[in-house]
């Protein structure tokens, strides 16, 4: 079950990434419906929950406002649109499941994942240190 929790967190990375691309660079036929449909498609015999995946993807573009508001008095150097779009998603999920999934995912757990995501597909070497710092305090500050 943690490695398709894993690989359905990476699909909701792809998803919301290309989601807010697309929309930034003014494509006016994005739907996330469309490009998560895709991405699944893409992984279907692996992933098993795809209930987890749209739910996530779902809840972080319901939550974005509320999310971005409670992510940047913790990173204040780092205005939100100034983050990279990656590190920015990473953030999303990992702030999204910290609050809104916690009955389901362990603080710890949502943190590792995202971290994970970081290291592997962050703008820099050094995303997986500030996801880890900007998320450790949300876990302390926020719940």
């Amino acid at each position: 079950m943690a490695s398709n929790r894993h690989l359905g967190r990476i699909v909701t990375l792809q998803t919301l990434y290309e989601y807010e691309f697309r929309i930034q660079s003014g494509d006016t036929n994005a739907s996330v419906d469309e490009i998560l449909s895709r991405n699944l498609e893409r992984y279907e015999t692996a992933i098993d929950d795809t209930t987890f995946v749209t739910s996530l993807v779902n809840g972080v573009l319901k939550e974005q406002t509320d999310i971005d508001e409670k992510i940047q008095p913790i990173a204040p150097d780092w205005p939100i649109e100034q983050i990279a779009r990656v590190d920015r998603a990473i953030l999303r999920i990992g702030v999204y499941e910290l609050l809104h999934q916690a009955d389901i995912v362990p603080p710890k757990v949502a943190i590792n994942e995202a971290v994970e995501l970081a290291n592997r597909f962050g703008a820099t070497d050094e995303s997986g240190a500030f996801i880890n710092g900007v998320l450790g305090t949300a876990a302390n500050d926020l719940q």
